[in-house]
Order: structure tokens, then C-alpha cells, then sequence
């Protein structure tokens, strides 16, 4: 069987480039803390995103070179930020009102697992002694119009995080719509995950390896 360490996928970076094609133009976007917070850099020429993050900021930009930072300028994962051109700063709980009253188009957000159906799991492993990581992830499944994941497509000990059920507490049901991990971009349907684009130099033999559901093939 494959190796998930053996394979050269994309790299984060490329992973946030490719996630930032699909965004559409205006669109109210929020980022969660990791591998999602790369996606700032790569807005495509023509295009604006309104970032939004729940610690009280819309029009969040990227983050500053190292050293250039505001203490007072951060985003919800503590990371230092940059304020956009026409950037609104408030309450936290106008914050999450904007994300349970449904004004925000797209929540890009990592996880531990994603399951066939689109159920999430990204904020626990449930064990006694895991550190549980809530945050705002919940709230954002539930009120935003599109969830898209990225994540790598394993476990650094090579156990697939594309699964037919959760087995970790879940944050949401029937939530995700797209993944994007370093192997391919991947659909959730009513039919389990299609296939949308393989990485460079990956078959889709090989994905369906290191995935731990049955994959549709793009043209299926």
C-alpha cells in the first residue's frame, strides 16, 4: 500500500493558492486558525474578499512581515493582521451575530476528520487528556452559506482524515462542502466524495489509498 509519507503533494502554500481560485469575487469570507490563515496572501488579480474574523474585524488582510506587527491588530488564532482599506472593527458578540445570522458567504476552516456525508470533526480527539479547541467553529458551520476544509489528507502517522464517519466529537453535520488537502480537491456529495483535481504527479489509485471512504472519480 502507498505511503502518505512517500507522496509529494501540494504544499500548504499551493494548497491555500488553489482553495483561493474558488472564492468568489466580494465574497465574505472567514478563516480559521491554521493552514486556513495562508489563504490571505492569495487573493487572484481582479478579485476582492472581505475577510472577516470573530474576534471583531471585517476586512482583515494578511499578516505583517515579522517585526512589523500591532500588538492591538490580531485575529482570532492571536496571529498579527493587517486592516484593509474601509476595515470595520466591533463587538464581539456583533461578531458572532454576523456569523449566526447568515451575512457571511464562506467559512474556510482545518480539521481532524471529514466524513462522507460532510460531517466535521476539527476541535477535539475526545481523549480525557486532549486539549479541547472550540473556538468559533461551531457557529461559523452552522450560520455561513459554504464550508470549504483544508487540511493535509493524513495524520502525520499516515491514518486517513477522509473517513466514512467521524469517529472524534463532531462540530457540525452534513456542514462541508468542498476539502482541499495536498492531494486533491475533493466534493462532498449526496453520493460520498467526488474527486474534483488530483495534484500534479498523483493518481487517483493513489488517493483512494489514503482515503478512508470510496472516492468517485471527477467524471463519474
Amino acid at each position: 500500500m502507498t505511503q502518505y509519507t512517500d507522496i509529494s503533494g501540494w504544499s500548504r502554500e499551493q494548497m491555500a493558492q488553489r482553495l483561493a481560485q474558488d472564492i468568489p469575487d466580494g465574497a465574505y469570507v472567514n478563516l480559521g486558525i491554521g493552514i486556513p490563515e495562508l489563504v490571505t496572501r492569495f487573493v487572484p488579480e481582479g478579485r476582492e474578499f472581505i475577510y472577516h474574523t470573530e474576534n471583531g474585524l471585517l476586512g482583515m488582510g494578511p499578516s505583517p512581515a515579522e517585526g512589523d506587527g500591532d500588538p492591538e491588530l490580531i485575529n482570532a488564532g492571536k496571529r498579527h493582521v493587517t486592516a484593509n482599506d474601509g476595515a470595520a472593527f466591533f463587538h464581539h458578540a456583533d461578531s458572532f451575530a454576523m456569523i449566526r445570522g447568515g451575512h457571511l458567504d464562506l467559512s474556510v476552516l482545518g480539521a481532524m476528520q471529514v466524513a462522507q456525508d460532510g460531517d466535521l470533526a476539527n476541535w477535539s480527539t475526545g481523549k480525557p487528556n486532549a486539549i479541547p479547541a472550540v473556538g468559533g467553529a461551531m457557529d461559523l458551520v452552522a450560520g455561513v452559506k459554504q464550508v470549504f476544509v483544508i487540511t493535509q489528507h493524513c495524520t502525520k502517522s499516515g491514518e486517513p482524515k477522509l473517513v466514512e464517519s467521524c469517529t472524534f466529537p463532531l462540530t457540525g453535520q452534513n456542514v462541508v462542502d468542498r476539502i482541499y488537502s495536498d492531494l486533491a480537491v475533493i466534493d462532498v456529495t449526496p453520493e460520498g466524495f467526488r474527486v474534483v483535481e488530483l495534484c500534479p504527479g498523483v493518481d487517483f489509485k493513489t488517493v483512494q489509498e489514503l482515503t478512508g471512504a470510496p472516492l468517485l472519480p471527477a467524471n463519474q
